[in-house]
């Protein structure tokens, strides 16, 4: 095992012992790993506390804060989730997954940021356009692209979270109390819109890919069923910031879900999807799990959590007191941005731990005497 004894197995002790060399990733990846190796550790930097009552000290180091580090998501996840509490409508709320066949793989991964960005616009342009066929009007979705399967496998999809109708000029229009709109019809125009999205950037030479070879792959797509997967509608707003929550900042994997690294191989677990989300084992060579992992690095830059419709950036506030008005809602009451709670409060409310405690005695707090300087001059991947 590679984890220090008394704590867990981390992502981090597995890319110490066989990650290569950042250099040799390419700036993402080369960045992702280097990243979470000096997560919490010396290199970052960070403070000497030292307890009030027993006078025992104790390091805090500081947080690499990438998007890919499974120590770095929960507290910004927990600050997000608690923001979109101001957007929630009192409507249902629909759960639609858009799946894309194993046959356009090799397209997403010569050009990860372009074929992302088709996938958001062909799973948005789809559901728009069924919902003003179907249900006319237009809804707000929250829409979040995930890259991997449970066994880290290339799996790209997104996760929308819709509202249960939409607007139509001056008035509300609501759907069906069970269903948004028929899945049936929103897989076909998904299927055309994309792959009418990627012959388009073929013509024109956008991808990193041959013509013909996408001409082919293509071909092989279209003859393929679509699905979009639909879930029942969730009760009520505090369904919906679950589903955000566990959605939104999720990463390939966490730590959590790692078991051992014993003699080369990496054991974590995994829900068997097709087998009722069955809990199992799974254990693959290590640098083979290195290399499952870092196939769901994002390109620099890339947004991976979108709004549209009433939810759209640009006309949000305005489509959303329209939407209250017309439903009859109150809006919530609006939070002070200069009272923004601290990471300390905002930990000891989620988890009911005192961050401040001495850990050692449990009766002191700790307070902060001296800080460490960064051992390294940078952390960003050259």
């Amino acid at each position: 095992m590679a984890a220090r004894r008394g704590r867990s197995l981390e992502l981090a002790d597995v890319f110490r012992a066989h990650a290569p060399p950042p250099e040799q990733l390419g700036r993402e990846r080369g960045r992702a790993v280097r990243d979470i190796v000096n997560c919490r550790t010396p290199l970052l930097g960070g403070h000497l506390q030292v307890c009030d009552h027993c006078g025992r000290e104790k390091p805090c180091y500081n947080s690499c804060r990438n998007r890919h580090c499974p120590k770095c998501q929960s507290l910004e996840q927990a600050r997000w989730v608690e923001a979109q509490q101001q957007q929630l409508l009192p409507v249902p709320y629909f759960h639609l997954v858009f799946t894309v066949p194993t046959e356009l793989h090799p397209l997403f991964l010569a050009d990860r940021s372009s074929s992302y960005a088709l996938l958001f616009e062909a799973a948005l342009g789809a559901l728009h356009a069924v919902c003003g066929q179907h249900l006319g009007a237009t809804p707000g979705t929250i829409a979040v692209l995930h890259t991997w399967s449970q066994t880290l496998l290339f799996h790209p999809h997104v996760h929308c979270i819709v509202t249960g109708g939409g607007i139509d000029a001056e008035r509300w229009v609501a759907s069906h109390p069970r269903f948004l709109v028929p899945v049936r019809a929103l897989s076909k125009v998904f299927r055309g819109k994309l792959l009418e999205l990627f012959e388009r950037c073929l013509r024109q030479g956008l991808l990193a890919v041959g013509h013909d070879l996408g001409q082919h792959l293509l071909q092989q797509a279209a003859a393929k069923q679509w699905v979009v997967y639909s879930k029942s509608p969730m009760a009520g707003p505090a369904q919906v910031l679950r589903y955000l929550g566990r959605y939104t900042h999720r990463i390939a994997i966490g730590n959590e879900r790692l078991v051992s690294l014993d003699q080369g191989k990496v054991t974590f677990r995994y829900r068997d999807r097709r087998r009722g989300d069955a809990k199992k084992l799974l254990s693959l060579d290590a640098p083979g799990f290195v290399r499952r992992f870092l196939l769901h690095v994002l390109p620099r830059g890339f947004v991976r959590v979108r709004h549209f419709g009433i939810l759209a950036n640009g006309c949000r506030a305005q489509l959303l007191a329209t939407a209250r008005q017309l439903l009859g809602s109150p809006a919530p009451p609006t939070s002070d941005p200069s009272l923004r709670e601290s990471w300390q409060d905002l930990f000891l409310r989620l988890t009911g731990r005192n961050p401040a405690r001495c850990p050692y005695c449990q009766r002191g707090v700790l307070r902060l005497t001296v800080v460490l300087p960064p051992l390294l001059t940078s952390t960003r991947a050259p």
